[in-house]
């Protein structure tokens, strides 16, 4: 008899893995990262690592201390990506801004929709112009000026229901 453990495309197997060691791998996750979030993205990776590469294991306890080696490598990758790639807190931009105007103006830019609002930075705060921003993105000039002219209306908008609200 062969006591050897496979996952296997079988959903009850990794219903059974997620039941079994889910708990104690997430909380190894969130001592590692400290974030609830992060620690939920970690042991989602590290699960989908386990159904894609379906290793064979010898029992329980090395499958046990293979799914921990890959929550922690993947907690490792995810802090070493952050210290690489350090990003600013939405609320802590405020602080950059020299006046209440210029802090409400930026959260109105962060609240548009990905495709304006990086153009509009790229074009108002990079300093690039439309033809640069064309090839950054590998858009056309015309998407490129229908972006910032409807980003521009959305702004507007919202200004204008800011101060609306204010006055």
């Amino acid at each position: 008899m062969n006591n050897s453990v496979r996952p296997t495309d079988d959903i009850n197997n990794i219903e059974n893995v997620i039941t079994t060691h889910g708990n104690m791998l997430f909380k190894i996750c969130l001592v590692i990262l400290c974030k609830e979030q992060d620690a939920e993205d970690a042991l989602q990776d590290t699960f989908i690592k386990y159904m894609l590469k379906a290793p064979t294991f010898s029992d329980s306890e090395h499958q046990k201390a293979w799914l921990i080696r890959v929550a922690t490598n993947t907690c490792k990758d995810m802090r070493r990506f952050k210290l690489r790639h350090p990003t600013i807190d939405i609320d802590e931009l405020s602080n950059y801004c020299t006046s209440e105007e210029d802090t409400d103006i930026l959260e109105m830019v962060l609240r548009l929709p990905e495709k304006y609002k990086l153009v509009i930075h790229l074009h108002y705060i990079e300093g690039y112009d439309i033809t640069n921003i064309s090839e950054i993105l590998n858009i056309s000039v015309s998407a490129v000026k229908k972006r910032l002219q409807r980003g521009r209306e959305k702004l507007k908008i919202e200004y204008g229901k800011e101060l609306l609200l204010n006055g």
